[in-house]
Protein backbone atom coordinates (compact mmCIF):
# COMPACT_ATOMS: atom_id res chain seq x y z
CA UNK A 1 0.00 0.00 0.00
CA UNK A 2 1.30 3.29 -1.19
CA UNK A 3 0.29 6.14 1.16
CA UNK A 4 0.43 10.33 0.90
CA UNK A 5 0.01 12.49 3.61
CA UNK A 6 -1.08 15.90 3.31
CA UNK A 7 -0.82 18.29 6.20
CA UNK A 8 -3.68 21.39 6.46
CA UNK A 9 -5.49 19.25 4.22
CA UNK A 10 -8.52 21.76 4.14
CA UNK A 11 -6.19 24.58 2.62
CA UNK A 12 -5.53 25.76 -0.82
CA UNK A 13 -2.52 23.73 -1.04
CA UNK A 14 -3.34 20.73 0.84
CA UNK A 15 -6.45 20.62 -0.58
CA UNK A 16 -5.29 20.36 -4.05
CA UNK A 17 -2.24 17.64 -3.18
CA UNK A 18 -4.98 15.91 -1.74
CA UNK A 19 -7.21 15.82 -5.23
CA UNK A 20 -3.85 14.93 -7.02
CA UNK A 21 -2.63 12.33 -5.12
CA UNK A 22 -5.84 10.52 -4.49
CA UNK A 23 -5.02 9.56 -8.41
CA UNK A 24 -1.66 7.97 -7.92
CA UNK A 25 -2.02 6.66 -4.01
CA UNK A 26 -3.77 3.83 -2.26
CA UNK A 27 -4.74 6.06 0.25
CA UNK A 28 -4.05 9.86 1.01
CA UNK A 29 -4.34 10.83 4.62
CA UNK A 30 -5.19 14.22 5.69
CA UNK A 31 -4.37 16.56 8.78
CA UNK A 32 -6.60 19.57 9.40
CA UNK A 33 -8.11 21.00 12.30
CA UNK A 34 -9.29 24.18 11.03
CA UNK A 35 -7.39 26.17 12.93
CA UNK A 36 -8.01 28.98 9.72
CA UNK A 37 -11.22 29.76 10.85
CA UNK A 38 -9.90 30.66 14.57
CA UNK A 39 -7.16 32.76 12.64
CA UNK A 40 -9.04 34.46 10.29
CA UNK A 41 -12.98 33.72 11.49
CA UNK A 42 -15.84 31.40 10.29
CA UNK A 43 -15.97 32.76 6.94
CA UNK A 44 -12.73 31.69 6.02
CA UNK A 45 -13.02 28.17 7.63
CA UNK A 46 -11.93 25.48 5.85
CA UNK A 47 -14.37 22.71 6.42
CA UNK A 48 -15.92 23.13 3.03
CA UNK A 49 -12.98 21.89 1.19
CA UNK A 50 -12.80 19.09 3.99
CA UNK A 51 -16.08 18.12 3.27
CA UNK A 52 -15.97 17.89 -0.25
CA UNK A 53 -12.47 15.66 0.53
CA UNK A 54 -14.40 13.06 2.19
CA UNK A 55 -16.01 12.49 -0.42
CA UNK A 56 -12.99 10.54 -2.01
CA UNK A 57 -12.90 7.23 -1.46
CA UNK A 58 -9.84 6.76 -0.57
CA UNK A 59 -9.59 9.61 1.59
CA UNK A 60 -8.51 9.47 5.31
CA UNK A 61 -9.29 12.45 7.21
CA UNK A 62 -7.42 13.40 10.73
CA UNK A 63 -8.90 16.21 12.50
CA UNK A 64 -5.23 16.39 14.40
CA UNK A 65 -3.51 19.83 15.66
CA UNK A 66 0.48 19.27 14.42
CA UNK A 67 1.64 21.01 17.55
CA UNK A 68 0.49 17.47 19.23
CA UNK A 69 3.52 15.60 19.31
CA UNK A 70 2.11 12.42 21.10
CA UNK A 71 -0.46 12.47 18.27
CA UNK A 72 1.77 12.91 15.39
CA UNK A 73 3.97 10.40 16.23
CA UNK A 74 0.78 7.95 16.83
CA UNK A 75 -0.39 8.68 13.10
CA UNK A 76 2.96 8.11 11.73
CA UNK A 77 3.81 5.02 13.46
CA UNK A 78 0.32 3.58 12.22
CA UNK A 79 1.40 4.18 8.86
CA UNK A 80 5.04 3.95 9.06
CA UNK A 81 6.73 2.67 5.54
CA UNK A 82 3.76 2.85 3.70
CA UNK A 83 4.00 6.48 3.79
CA UNK A 84 5.69 7.15 0.35
CA UNK A 85 5.42 11.03 0.47
CA UNK A 86 4.60 13.76 3.08
CA UNK A 87 3.32 17.51 2.43
CA UNK A 88 3.82 19.71 4.98
CA UNK A 89 1.27 22.53 4.11
CA UNK A 90 -0.37 23.44 7.63
CA UNK A 91 0.99 26.46 9.15
CA UNK A 92 0.06 29.96 10.70
CA UNK A 93 -0.01 31.56 7.30
CA UNK A 94 -0.22 35.34 8.32
CA UNK A 95 2.87 38.00 9.53
CA UNK A 96 0.00 40.26 10.72
CA UNK A 97 -1.86 37.69 12.66
CA UNK A 98 1.56 36.25 13.92
CA UNK A 99 2.28 39.55 16.13
CA UNK A 100 -1.08 38.94 18.14
CA UNK A 101 -0.18 35.73 19.15
CA UNK A 102 3.64 34.85 18.90
CA UNK A 103 3.64 31.65 21.20
CA UNK A 104 0.73 30.24 18.47
CA UNK A 105 2.72 31.38 15.78
CA UNK A 106 5.58 29.78 16.57
CA UNK A 107 4.45 26.29 18.05
CA UNK A 108 2.74 25.63 15.27
CA UNK A 109 4.88 26.80 12.14
CA UNK A 110 8.32 25.84 13.69
CA UNK A 111 7.44 23.77 16.52
CA UNK A 112 4.69 21.64 14.47
CA UNK A 113 6.84 20.93 11.81
CA UNK A 114 9.85 19.56 13.94
CA UNK A 115 7.22 17.07 15.57
CA UNK A 116 6.07 16.08 12.11
CA UNK A 117 9.16 15.76 10.30
CA UNK A 118 11.14 14.24 13.78
CA UNK A 119 8.13 11.41 13.35
CA UNK A 120 8.84 10.61 9.74
CA UNK A 121 12.65 10.20 10.45
CA UNK A 122 11.17 7.77 13.21
CA UNK A 123 8.63 5.75 11.15
CA UNK A 124 8.75 7.13 7.79
CA UNK A 125 12.61 7.42 7.08
CA UNK A 126 12.74 6.95 3.12
CA UNK A 127 9.50 9.16 2.33
CA UNK A 128 10.04 12.39 0.25
CA UNK A 129 8.96 15.08 2.89
CA UNK A 130 7.87 18.63 0.90
CA UNK A 131 7.96 21.46 3.12
CA UNK A 132 5.72 24.91 2.37
CA UNK A 133 7.91 27.69 3.28
CA UNK A 134 8.03 31.59 2.12
CA UNK A 135 9.55 33.90 0.41
CA UNK A 136 9.03 35.57 4.54
CA UNK A 137 12.43 33.93 5.11
CA UNK A 138 14.27 36.21 3.60
CA UNK A 139 12.80 39.31 5.44
CA UNK A 140 12.69 42.66 3.94
CA UNK A 141 15.79 42.44 2.44
CA UNK A 142 14.24 42.46 -1.04
CA UNK A 143 13.30 46.21 -0.38
CA UNK A 144 16.95 47.02 -0.21
CA UNK A 145 17.04 46.41 -4.30
CA UNK A 146 17.10 49.07 -6.42
CA UNK A 147 13.62 49.88 -7.59
CA UNK A 148 12.16 51.95 -10.60
CA UNK A 149 8.18 53.18 -10.27
CA UNK A 150 6.05 53.20 -13.15
CA UNK A 151 2.48 53.87 -13.90
CA UNK A 152 1.40 50.79 -12.30
CA UNK A 153 4.13 49.10 -10.44
CA UNK A 154 7.35 49.30 -8.89
CA UNK A 155 10.15 46.96 -10.82
CA UNK A 156 13.62 46.06 -10.45
CA UNK A 157 16.02 48.20 -12.09
CA UNK A 158 16.51 46.82 -15.63
CA UNK A 159 20.34 47.03 -15.03
CA UNK A 160 20.69 44.65 -12.13
CA UNK A 161 21.54 41.62 -12.43
CA UNK A 162 18.52 39.61 -11.05
CA UNK A 163 16.18 41.32 -13.30
CA UNK A 164 15.57 39.39 -16.12
CA UNK A 165 15.06 36.17 -13.91
CA UNK A 166 13.86 37.22 -9.94
CA UNK A 167 15.48 37.14 -6.34
CA UNK A 168 17.18 33.86 -6.26
CA UNK A 169 17.94 31.48 -3.41
CA UNK A 170 21.14 32.70 -2.07
CA UNK A 171 19.77 35.62 -1.18
CA UNK A 172 20.41 36.36 2.50
CA UNK A 173 17.66 35.79 4.85
CA UNK A 174 19.33 37.06 8.36
CA UNK A 175 19.91 40.73 9.42
CA UNK A 176 16.68 42.14 8.29
CA UNK A 177 12.99 42.59 9.16
CA UNK A 178 11.33 39.52 8.86
CA UNK A 179 7.38 39.35 11.11
CA UNK A 180 7.18 36.83 13.33
CA UNK A 181 5.42 35.16 10.98
CA UNK A 182 8.71 34.89 8.67
CA UNK A 183 10.68 34.51 11.78
CA UNK A 184 9.13 30.98 12.88
CA UNK A 185 8.64 29.63 8.99
CA UNK A 186 12.41 30.21 9.04
CA UNK A 187 13.36 28.51 11.57
CA UNK A 188 10.96 25.23 10.07
CA UNK A 189 12.86 25.76 7.37
CA UNK A 190 16.31 25.55 8.45
CA UNK A 191 15.06 22.18 10.38
CA UNK A 192 13.90 20.44 7.39
CA UNK A 193 17.51 21.17 5.23
CA UNK A 194 19.06 20.27 8.47
CA UNK A 195 17.47 16.73 8.90
CA UNK A 196 17.63 16.62 4.92
CA UNK A 197 21.64 17.06 5.18
CA UNK A 198 22.17 14.96 8.64
CA UNK A 199 20.08 12.36 8.51
CA UNK A 200 20.13 11.78 4.36
CA UNK A 201 16.13 12.40 4.43
CA UNK A 202 14.43 12.94 0.79
CA UNK A 203 13.70 16.92 1.88
CA UNK A 204 12.51 19.61 -0.35
CA UNK A 205 12.04 23.20 0.68
CA UNK A 206 9.65 25.38 -1.73
CA UNK A 207 9.48 29.20 -0.73
CA UNK A 208 6.83 30.54 -2.21
CA UNK A 209 5.43 33.19 -3.40
CA UNK A 210 1.96 33.88 -3.44
CA UNK A 211 0.26 30.68 -3.96
CA UNK A 212 -3.30 31.03 -5.05
CA UNK A 213 -6.15 29.68 -6.78
CA UNK A 214 -9.88 28.64 -6.83
CA UNK A 215 -9.53 26.15 -3.41
CA UNK A 216 -8.23 29.53 -1.57
CA UNK A 217 -10.55 30.26 1.28
CA UNK A 218 -9.28 33.78 1.00
CA UNK A 219 -9.13 36.51 3.92
CA UNK A 220 -7.90 40.11 4.23
CA UNK A 221 -5.10 38.94 6.13
CA UNK A 222 -3.70 36.08 4.25
CA UNK A 223 -5.19 34.93 0.33
CA UNK A 224 -4.00 38.06 -1.72
CA UNK A 225 -5.65 37.36 -5.11
CA UNK A 226 -8.34 35.21 -3.65
CA UNK A 227 -9.22 37.52 -1.40
CA UNK A 228 -8.90 40.29 -3.46
CA UNK A 229 -11.66 39.01 -5.98
CA UNK A 230 -14.07 37.63 -3.58
CA UNK A 231 -13.94 41.42 -2.50
CA UNK A 232 -14.15 42.98 -5.82
CA UNK A 233 -16.96 40.72 -6.93
CA UNK A 234 -19.51 40.63 -3.22
CA UNK A 235 -19.07 44.43 -2.34
CA UNK A 236 -16.61 43.56 0.84
CA UNK A 237 -14.69 46.79 1.89
CA UNK A 238 -10.56 46.20 0.98
CA UNK A 239 -7.97 48.14 2.61
CA UNK A 240 -4.37 49.10 -0.01
CA UNK A 241 -1.61 49.17 2.39
CA UNK A 242 1.24 51.28 1.40
CA UNK A 243 3.63 51.72 -1.66
CA UNK A 244 1.13 53.64 -3.73
CA UNK A 245 -0.93 49.97 -4.38
CA UNK A 246 2.36 49.24 -7.21
CA UNK A 247 3.67 46.70 -4.85
CA UNK A 248 4.41 43.47 -6.67
CA UNK A 249 4.12 39.66 -6.09
CA UNK A 250 4.57 36.85 -8.54
CA UNK A 251 1.30 34.37 -7.85
CA UNK A 252 1.83 30.64 -8.81
CA UNK A 253 -1.76 28.50 -9.68
CA UNK A 254 -1.97 25.66 -7.16
CA UNK A 255 -1.92 23.60 -9.77
CA UNK A 256 1.29 24.24 -11.26
CA UNK A 257 2.62 24.29 -7.85
CA UNK A 258 1.44 20.49 -7.17
CA UNK A 259 3.12 19.86 -10.37
CA UNK A 260 6.67 20.79 -9.04
CA UNK A 261 5.70 18.86 -6.06
CA UNK A 262 4.84 15.57 -7.94
CA UNK A 263 8.42 16.30 -10.10
CA UNK A 264 10.32 16.17 -6.91
CA UNK A 265 8.77 13.41 -5.75
CA UNK A 266 9.86 11.39 -8.71
CA UNK A 267 13.47 12.07 -8.14
CA UNK A 268 13.82 13.53 -4.82
CA UNK A 269 17.19 15.17 -2.92
CA UNK A 270 18.01 15.52 -0.21
CA UNK A 271 18.21 19.26 2.09
CA UNK A 272 16.72 21.09 -1.39
CA UNK A 273 15.68 24.38 -1.43
CA UNK A 274 13.77 25.98 -4.12
CA UNK A 275 12.12 29.52 -4.53
CA UNK A 276 8.85 28.62 -6.01
CA UNK A 277 6.60 31.05 -7.78
CA UNK A 278 5.09 32.37 -10.48
CA UNK A 279 8.10 34.00 -11.70
CA UNK A 280 8.75 36.61 -14.33
CA UNK A 281 5.78 34.74 -16.46
CA UNK A 282 3.22 35.57 -13.77
CA UNK A 283 3.34 38.92 -11.30
CA UNK A 284 1.38 41.59 -10.57
CA UNK A 285 1.25 44.91 -8.97
CA UNK A 286 -1.56 45.16 -6.48
CA UNK A 287 -3.20 47.71 -8.97
CA UNK A 288 -2.99 45.97 -11.52
CA UNK A 289 -4.42 43.05 -9.75
CA UNK A 290 -7.63 45.20 -8.93
CA UNK A 291 -8.06 46.29 -12.80
CA UNK A 292 -8.25 42.58 -13.95
CA UNK A 293 -10.71 41.64 -10.77
CA UNK A 294 -13.05 45.00 -11.85
CA UNK A 295 -12.67 42.84 -15.70
CA UNK A 296 -13.51 40.22 -14.99
CA UNK A 297 -16.26 40.43 -12.39
CA UNK A 298 -17.69 43.48 -13.93
CA UNK A 299 -17.78 45.30 -10.28
CA UNK A 300 -15.83 48.00 -8.74
CA UNK A 301 -13.62 47.50 -5.47
CA UNK A 302 -14.95 49.30 -2.57
CA UNK A 303 -11.40 49.99 -1.21
CA UNK A 304 -9.41 52.58 0.38
CA UNK A 305 -5.66 53.68 0.92
CA UNK A 306 -3.25 53.10 4.27
CA UNK A 307 -0.12 55.27 3.49
CA UNK A 308 1.32 52.46 6.38
CA UNK A 309 2.98 49.83 4.58
CA UNK A 310 2.90 46.53 6.61
CA UNK A 311 5.88 45.97 8.80
CA UNK A 312 8.45 43.70 6.68
CA UNK A 313 5.64 43.47 3.74
CA UNK A 314 7.71 43.63 0.75
CA UNK A 315 7.40 46.46 -2.05
CA UNK A 316 8.55 43.87 -4.73
CA UNK A 317 9.08 40.26 -5.19
CA UNK A 318 9.65 37.83 -8.03
CA UNK A 319 11.11 34.64 -7.71
CA UNK A 320 13.83 33.16 -9.69
CA UNK A 321 12.68 29.85 -10.97
CA UNK A 322 15.86 28.58 -12.64
CA UNK A 323 17.09 26.45 -9.72
CA UNK A 324 13.93 24.32 -9.64
CA UNK A 325 13.82 24.13 -14.07
CA UNK A 326 17.63 23.05 -13.87
CA UNK A 327 16.78 20.46 -11.70
CA UNK A 328 13.38 19.53 -13.12
CA UNK A 329 13.36 20.55 -16.93
CA UNK A 330 9.96 19.31 -17.61
CA UNK A 331 7.70 21.65 -15.56
CA UNK A 332 6.66 24.60 -16.58
CA UNK A 333 4.25 27.49 -15.44
CA UNK A 334 0.68 26.85 -17.15
CA UNK A 335 -1.09 29.61 -15.68
CA UNK A 336 -0.84 33.28 -16.25
CA UNK A 337 -2.30 36.26 -13.56
CA UNK A 338 -5.86 36.50 -15.61
CA UNK A 339 -6.22 32.57 -16.28
CA UNK A 340 -5.95 31.91 -12.00
CA UNK A 341 -8.26 35.40 -11.48
CA UNK A 342 -10.86 33.44 -13.93
CA UNK A 343 -10.44 30.74 -12.16
CA UNK A 344 -11.08 31.48 -8.52
CA UNK A 345 -13.69 33.95 -9.90
CA UNK A 346 -15.53 31.31 -11.33
CA UNK A 347 -15.44 28.77 -8.49
CA UNK A 348 -15.60 31.07 -6.38
CA UNK A 349 -19.07 33.06 -6.97
CA UNK A 350 -21.25 29.89 -6.66
CA UNK A 351 -19.42 29.70 -2.64
CA UNK A 352 -19.21 33.39 -2.00
CA UNK A 353 -22.97 34.20 -3.15
CA UNK A 354 -24.35 30.92 -1.06
CA UNK A 355 -23.22 32.02 2.54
Amino acid sequence: MTVALVTGSGGLVGGACVRRFADTFDTVVGIDNDMRAAFFGAGSSSRWLVDELRELPNYVHKDLDIRNRDGVATLLATYGTDIDLIVHAAAQPSHDWAAREPFTDFDINAVGTLNLIEATRQSSLEATFIFCSTNKVYGDRPNDLPLVETDTRWTLDPEHPWAAHGIPEDMAIDQSTHSLFGASKAAADLLVQEYGRYFDMSTGVFRGGCLTGPGHSGAELHGFLAYLMKATATGLPYTIFGYGGKQVRDNIHVSDLVDAFEAFHANPKAAAVYNIGGGVEANVSMKEAIALCEEISGKSLNHTYDDAARKGDHQWYVSDLRRFRADYPEWKITKDIRTTLVDIHDEGMPRWTSV
